[in-house]
């Protein structure tokens, strides 16, 4: 790929996702129970403020090219990511029919910021603005050909995430009248889902391209 890989376990990998979602665990806790239907924008910004500093500071210590790229370069790509891809989510969102009144502005920010952190700022950290490290990561094909495990850690919990926020979508217009139905409770419900499992499929494609590996040298 050109810059050189920081290899990893499965061990390590499962331990990078245990501190980012422990990050959502403190906010949730923070905000207490039914917190996301109830305030939505407070729930949202703790989910935010705690795991922004967990997420850019795991996938900076897994950064390509490390001897080349300093952790702090590599964390202030993370912070610069950060708004890039929530503009990118807001604009993603917007297009897909979220609503744009004022009185969901600040929501769909503080979403906007939650789902480039699933989904922009890890391989923002990791690979720069490497287009050609970006394109590998990030389709599909990363699950069939990809023998690094960053790549996992960064495009499943990445997809699950999308995916999630778009089925996450579906009851929205459903006339159940229901609190959870406004924007963006149950797309974030969604994403949060769909990023955790995508997180769990990544560890287990991983392990599973060890025991390929092994199997090929024995």
């Amino acid at each position: 790929m050109g810059a050189e890989a920081t290899q990893i376990g499965a061990f390590t990998a499962a331990a990078a996702h245990a501190l980012c979602l422990a990050g959502l665990a403190v906010a949730h806790s923070l905000a207490g129970p039914n917190a996301l239907v109830s305030d939505p924008a407070l729930a949202l910004r703790l989910l935010v403020v705690c795991e922004a500093p967990l997420v850019i500071v795991v996938f900076s210590l897994l950064r390509r090219d490390p001897k080349h790229c300093s952790f702090l370069k590599a964390a202030a790509r993370g912070l610069l990511g950060l708004p890039i891809g929530a503009l990118l989510n807001a604009f993603g969102a917007v297009v897909l029919g979220a609503p744009v009144g004022i009185k969901f502005w600040t929501a769909t920010i503080y979403w906007s910021l939650l789902m480039s952190l699933f989904t922009f700022v890890p391989a923002a950290c990791v690979f720069g603005a490497s287009k050609v490290n970006w394109q590998n990561t990030l389709s599909y094909s990363t699950y069939f050909t990809s023998s690094d495990a960053v790549d996992y850690m960064i495009s499943v919990p990445s997809h699950g995430a999308v995916i999630g926020a778009w089925l996450g979508a579906w009851p929205m217009p459903l006339d159940w009248e229901r609190p959870w139905q406004e924007w963006p409770i149950c797309v974030t419900y969604g994403a949060i889902a769909g990023h955790l499992i995508g997180m769990v499929l990544s560890l287990i494609l991983i392990v599973a391209h060890r025991r390929r590996v092994r199997v090929k040298a024995d």
